[in-house]
């Protein structure tokens, strides 16, 4: 059975078209990448999905939406927010508790930012603050992560890192990204947008990078 699935969709804002006659299917076990050149329509199509999973799906979105002033540890906690009550997640804001800290270290540890656990993170690079939006994420957990460029601005060896964890942590993981030779070593299905339309849909096994520049740049 489909966990996603969209048949003819059409989708835009404010009446411009973005995505057109989009037809797929996404199964549960899946790990999937949406590639292509930027406005191609991989951020619209990611959300879409996400519309339809929002209740077992974590979300890495790509402006991260973090609270700067706020600590890694709080930002990463609210991946689950609701899980308690409003009294609780008061308390936890004040007063971190030593079981959420303890509850949250190991997520933060795989992503490299234990240290930087009670650093607010307004001061932190944009790589660190894109491992905290994936370890609020990772911390929420879920049937389903959709992320929408989530090591974009994470150096090499950490992006490896960073999607170890993810695919190591979900059943099936569907990812926005622009880095054609990380989504053939992470994910075994690639789906080419281009225009807003499905290019190509095409497993992973047996394909380079190299086979892809023609719809990169076409002659």
């Amino acid at each position: 059975m489909a966990l996603f699935e969209l048949t003819r969709a059409s989708i835009g804002y404010n009446g411009t078209p973005v995505l057109h006659e989009i037809t797929l299917q996404i199964e549960a076990g899946e790990r999937v990448a949406f590639v292509g050149p930027s406005g191609a329509g991989k951020s619209t199509l990611l959300s879409t999905l996400f519309a339809q999973q929002r209740e077992r799906a974590a979300l890495v979105p790509q402006e991260y939406a973090l609270v700067k002033n706020l600590s890694v540890f709080h930002n990463v906690y609210m991946g689950r927010l609701h899980r308690h009550s409003s009294a609780y997640n008061l308390l936890n804001l004040m007063h971190p508790l030593a079981r959420e800290i303890e509850a949250v270290r190991p997520v933060v540890s795989k992503l490299g930012l234990e240290e930087l656990l009670g650093k607010p993170v307004g001061e932190l690079s944009g790589g660190q603050q894109q491992r905290t939006a994936v370890g609020r994420a990772l911390f929420q957990g879920g049937e389903v992560l959709l992320g929408d460029e989530p090591v974009s601005s994470v150096d090499p060896l950490q992006s490896r890192r960073v999607l170890e964890a993810i695919n190591a942590a979900f059943p099936t993981v569907v990812l926005a990204m622009h880095d054609v030779g990380l989504a053939l070593d992470f994910t075994d299905r690639l789906i080419g947008l281009k225009g807003g339309r499905v290019e190509f849909d095409r497993p992973t096994q047996g394909l380079r990078a190299a086979d892809l520049d023609a719809f990169y740049h076409p002659a």
